[in-house]
Formats: C-alpha cells, sequence, structure tokens
C-alpha cells in the first residue's frame, strides 16, 4: 500500500506539472528506481517519498497549479514540499529542489538544469548521468546504496568516473574499487 501511494503522488504531482507547462525532473530515489528498473525491474528499491527538481523561477506556478490539485505547500526546515494534506508528514512529501544551485553551500556541484532530462512512463526523470553527479554530491548512505545499486546492473562501470570533475570521480572509483 505505502508503495502505491508514493507512486500515486509522483504521477499526481507530475501530472499537474505536465498539465501546467512547469518544466521538472523526477530525481532522488524514484529515478533511481526509473533507471534501475529500465534494466531489472527486480533490483529497484522502494522509496518513501518524491524528489523533483525544479527552477526557482518556476515555483509561483509549481505552487498555484499543485494546491488546485489538492496539494498543500510548505516549507520546513527550509525545504520546500508539497504535502497530500495539511496533516501529512513531511517524509512522505514531494520534496523541491532548485536547479542550478547547490543544496548545501559546500557541495561539490549544483543540482543539475531541469532540461537534463529523460522521457520515463508519463514523465520526465533527470538524465542517468546528472544523477549519478546528484548521488555522488550528497554521498550520504543512501546514495551509495543507489549508486551500488545502478553499479550491480551495469548501468554505470569503470569508464564513469572520468565524466566527473576529481572530487565526484574519486567518490565512484572508491566505491567501484570496493563495492560492498
Amino acid at each position: 500500500m505505502a508503495i502505491e501511494k508514493v507512486r500515486a503522488r509522483l504521477l499526481k504531482i507530475t501530472s499537474v506539472l505536465n498539465a501546467a507547462g512547469v518544466p521538472y525532473a523526477i530525481i532522488g530515489g524514484n529515478a533511481v528506481a526509473e533507471w534501475v528498473g529500465r534494466v531489472d525491474e527486480g533490483a529497484v528499491r522502494f522509496t518513501k517519498d518524491v524528489d523533483i527538481l525544479l527552477r526557482r523561477s518556476d515555483m509561483p506556478q509549481a505552487i498555484e497549479a499543485a494546491e488546485r490539485a489538492g496539494f498543500h505547500y510548505v516549507e520546513t526546515l527550509g525545504v520546500p514540499m508539497f504535502l497530500d494534506s495539511p496533516a501529512a508528514l513531511p517524509s512522505s512529501a514531494v520534496h523541491v529542489l532548485y536547479a542550478e544551485e547547490r543544496v548545501r553551500a559546500d557541495d561539490l556541484a549544483a543540482a543539475p538544469s531541469v532540461s537534463d532530462t529523460a522521457e520515463a512512463e508519463c514523465f520526465q526523470v533527470v538524465s542517468l548521468e546528472k544523477l549519478v553527479q546528484m548521488k555522488l554530491t550528497s554521498y550520504r548512505d543512501k546514495d551509495k546504496t543507489h549508486l551500488r545499486d545502478m553499479l550491480g546492473v551495469a548501468l554505470i562501470d569503470a569508464t564513469w568516473p572520468a565524466r566527473f570533475p576529481q572530487a565526484l570521480a574519486a567518490r565512484l572509483q572508491a566505491l567501484l574499487d570496493n563495492p560492498e
């Protein structure tokens, strides 16, 4: 049931943004699931929320469209998000990251553009290379797990570190050298 709710939330917000003409890209665990699922559906992991990339300048239009569709916009601890209802928990929200901006001041790379996307079933997903870059930039335990999942289905391989700046390349090489 929880998996179905996340998928429904993903499809609802992307449908709303598509209809409003607001450019976006699905990122995070759902983007990993989309890419991994293209190779091996059995290797897809569950994620409890929806992460989306939007341009800061498009937020007023996105908020208006999402609220018309029943979402509730809030900012919690500086994180913009859309909740299913006023009583919904932030842990199950649609979390917004701003395109072409750093999430944290010390991040090694900014978030990608909303134009760095690929077509999924009925939504736009961040390109594989930009997704890997985002995961290498965040580099939390769950990001490393997502990177290992992509390595495990051969979406990325030993040729990929050359695509990134040295600091990010070193992180990917460390995972290639020690995938456990």
